[in-house]
């Protein structure tokens, strides 16, 4: 099972699009009925953290539908394809909100918001669940993660550095307008994406994966504890990285604030994007001649604390306005993210051969399903602190698009600041504690565990 070029290539541009998607809901969702739509921030983040406790429902499911699935276009590409479809519809109506106010606004932004997430479901799962049954061998997984999250982290980025400039180009006088049009060009570059992937990513017959009831399933992933320590790892990172994604418009529109405020965050955020991809295709393979992942998941954890303390620094020495200084902590914070989220997905796709070693059975699927429900499950957990907390600081948006900016208090700036680092520092020292305990698969394990499983597999 060799992979091409044109099959990697795939791969990575399937991953853009689907990050974009992500992005912009994970990002701009508060900000979007929040700010300019004047919802509660609170209303707003306990619908997105309500949601995700349905999908915890729902992506074991669809891990199960996946797993089931026969046709000969392949177990997960018809997934893949059907979801992209409805999810891109989806996204649109997300942020092309019709004219309401009070009672309907809430109900449609509850019922659009769980649509999204369902269908942001159905193509997920497919899409990481087929890095197994695209190649065999451990470092064609591991290269094929780093060019997924690479890629991945392309899309996010894209979304990041562009969407304050796109949506005032888009809708000029409007930000209602400008979301919608933006969200339309994401939502068709999207299925134009997945297609592409789907067409030239060829799956391999990897043998029976053996499907379960949900009960059976939970005890399955129960036993893999290589699994849930990565699962762990990657709700608490990622909870960290969208707390600050979240809050760092309102840092730059209130805190810094100005005329220039759009350009600063369009800076920041660029900036962001390229060492966030630099880490994952420039650090990260520097790093992993000299090191285990094992030893370079630590140093990063390490580092990005580190970007988040001198973020805080910054601000109380009075430099927050110091784009220099602000960049430079936020590159720490972006290239260590960038390898954390391809170690994640490498421990990932390496627990499953640890667990079908252990347990017997093979499942890419409802692991893989899991790594799809805490990555929704952290951004809802962060949007729902974000929510309550600026709240609880007393933040005023602008829901009317005058121009002008409300002025906030010097308790609502300093909250603001401290929920953006603090926070953040806290989830990954926890991490950092679980991960240091209990994980145990070096690059070693992992390969006699796949030598293991081969030889296995040719006696039979």
């Amino acid at each position: 099972m060799k992979l091409t070029a044109s099959q990697k290539a795939a791969f990575g541009i399937g991953a853009v699009g689907k990050d974009m998607v992500y992005a912009l809901s994970a990002t701009y969702v508060m900000y979007y009925y929040q700010d300019l739509l004047g919802l509660s921030a609170t209303f707003v983040g306990t619908i997105l953290m309500l949601a995700r406790v349905f999908d915890a429902l729902n992506d074991p499911f669809m891990g199960i539908l996946v797993a089931k699935t026969r046709t000969k276009w392949g177990r997960f590409r018809p997934w893949l394809i059907s979801g992209t479809v409805l999810n891109a519809f989806t996204l649109y109506a997300l942020f092309a909100a019709p004219d309401l106010k009070g009672t309907g606004l809430m109900v449609f932004f509850t019922v659009v918001y769980i649509l999204w997430g369902v269908t942001y479901t159905m193509m997920d799962i497919p899409y990481w669940s087929m890095i197994p049954a695209i190649t065999s061998t451990p470092a064609d997984r591991e290269n094929l993660s780093v060019i997924g999250r690479t890629c991945a982290g392309v899309g996010s980025a894209l979304i990041q550095v562009g969407t304050v400039m796109a949506v005032a180009f888009l809708g000029g006088d409007s930000e209602r307008r400008g979301f919608a049009l933006l969200a339309l060009i994401v939502a068709v570059l999207f299925v134009i994406t997945e297609v592409i992937c789907a067409l030239k990513v060829k799956e391999h017959d990897i043998g029976k994966m053996e499907t379960s009831t949900v009960p059976q399933m939970f005890k399955a992933l129960f036993r893999n504890d290589q699994a849930m320590i990565t699962v762990l790892a990657i709700l608490l990172i990622n909870a960290a990285l969208y707390l600050t994604s979240n809050l760092v418009i309102y840092f730059f529109k209130y805190d810094i604030g100005g005329t220039g405020w759009k350009g600063n965050y369009t800076l920041f955020t660029m900036v962001g994007g390229v060492f966030q991809i630099l880490g994952m295709m420039v650090v990260y393979p520097l790093l992993r001649k000299k090191l285990g992942n094992i030893q370079i998941f630590k140093a990063a954890l390490g580092t990005a604390m580190l970007g988040y303390a001198l973020i805080l620094a910054v601000c109380f020495a009075g430099l927050s306005a110091n784009m220099v200084l602000i960049c430079v902590c936020g590159a720490l914070v972006f290239a260590a993210n960038g390898i954390l989220t391809v170690l994640t997905t490498v421990f990932l796709s390496s627990s499953v051969d640890y667990g079908e070693l252990k347990t017997g059975r093979r499942e890419e699927s409802v692991i893989f399903s899991m790594q799809t429900f805490v990555v929704k499950a952290a951004s809802g957990l962060a949007v729902f602190i974000t929510g309550i907390g600026l709240d609880l600081i007393g933040l005023e948006g602008d829901t009317e698009e005058t121009g002008e900016i409300i002025a906030q208090s010097a308790s609502t700036i300093t909250g603001l600041r401290l929920l953006m680092t603090v926070l953040p520092i806290l989830g990954l020292v926890i991490a950092f504690i679980f991960f240091a305990k209990k994980f145990t698969l070096t690059d070693k394990q992992v390969q006699e565990i796949c030598d293991t499983l081969k030889a296995k597999k040719e006696e039979t």
